[in-house]
């Protein structure tokens, strides 16, 4: 009896204790541009686990990927992003500019002006360069078949037509100079591709042209994968291509996903964060330990900043990129 007793007492008493809330599973969605497929895929694994030791609370992230201006427009047009991480500032910055979508001053919010990755823009030719590229200039000379697509949808796009532009201004004097170099280099351009990463399967997979202007991390996948039929040719000089992250502050607010979107991002920028983007061929931007141990498999090359050649992204877009800019002039002449 005395038992029966007891277990009624105990019972009564673990009823009356109110229980530990168990976290619910919340789920992000990363839209991003087309080369950091690998990167997420390694990135998100280590993130869930963290943050479920952090929290107990389980994690699933999914990812969106294509040209990265198709991209910030799909986000526009109501795509459910938690998080953008865009190959250029200039797109996240519409996403400011069209509704909204982030706040004013994004990018001051987290270190390196948003960006915790870098790389740069490098040229992958057939195994043995059989058309002896060496620099940009071999990619105007006739008889040269070029990959790289489409300034106005793809971000990496943008990156290799300026990369081009500028080594043409300095070797040659001046920016109509310039325009006219980057005028037969799309002559010898047979197609282009929304995005990076569908250059890379029309060069890799359907074997057309003779050297594809790429990212440098997508250059070094190609080679990681295919070593035995192609070659990574680093230019004397490229630009340092920024690519900026952010929380899409409109989604998450409504979600309740800004504490878990908010420390996906500043994740990026841990130890842990710095050296998978390292092992994935991108440029560690803050950890001197990633840069370290990473440096060896990085090409020394001359490289400029965005800024310091155009002005930055706003001056580039309107001279470049806009309706009627220097794209649409020399594209309309090389077809």
């Amino acid at each position: 009896m005395n038992l029966r007793r007891h277990f009624i007492k105990f019972a009564l008493a673990l009823a009356a204790t109110p229980m530990l809330a168990q976290a619910q599973p919340v789920t992000l969605l990363n839209v991003s541009y087309d080369p950091t497929r690998e990167l997420y895929v390694e990135f998100n694994q280590a993130f869930a686990k963290y943050w479920k030791g952090k929290t107990g609370q389980d994690v699933a992230v999914k990812q969106s990927h294509g040209g990265s201006g198709k991209q910030a427009r799909s986000i526009i047009d109501g795509l459910d992003a938690d998080v953008a991480t865009l190959a250029l500032a200039g797109d996240t910055d519409a996403l400011f500019k069209h509704g909204g979508w982030v706040k004013e001053g994004w990018q001051k919010r987290l270190p390196h002006n948003s960006s915790p990755y870098q790389s740069t823009i490098v040229l992958v030719v057939r195994k043995g360069n059989p058309k002896g590229i060496k620099d940009w200039d071999d990619l105007a000379k006739p008889g040269v078949s070029v990959i790289t697509p489409n300034p106005k949808t793809s971000g990496g796009a943008r990156w290799n037509y300026l990369a081009a532009w500028e080594f043409a201004k300095r070797k040659y004097g001046g920016d109509a100079k310039a325009k006219e170099f980057v005028g037969k280099l799309y002559g010898n351009v047979p197609v282009l591709d929304t995005g990076a990463r569908g250059s890379t399967i029309t060069f890799a997979q359907r074997g057309q042209g003779d050297v594809l202007i790429a990212w440098e991390n997508e250059a070094f996948l190609l080679d990681k994968e295919f070593g035995a039929k192609f070659d990574v040719i680093a230019p004397s000089v490229s630009i340092l291509a920024e690519p900026a992250v952010a929380v899409v502050d409109r989604n998450v607010d409504r979600k309740g996903t800004r504490k878990v979107a908010e420390e996906y991002l500043q994740f990026l920028y841990s130890e842990e964060g710095q050296d998978i983007i390292g092992k994935n061929f991108y440029r560690p931007a803050v950890s001197a330990k990633a840069q370290a141990k990473y440096a060896k498999q990085f090409p020394k090359i001359n490289l400029f900043t965005i800024d310091q050649a155009f002005g930055g992204w706003g001056k580039a877009d309107k001279d470049h990129f806009a309706d009627g800019g220097s794209f649409d002039q020399i594209y309309a002449k090389s077809k």
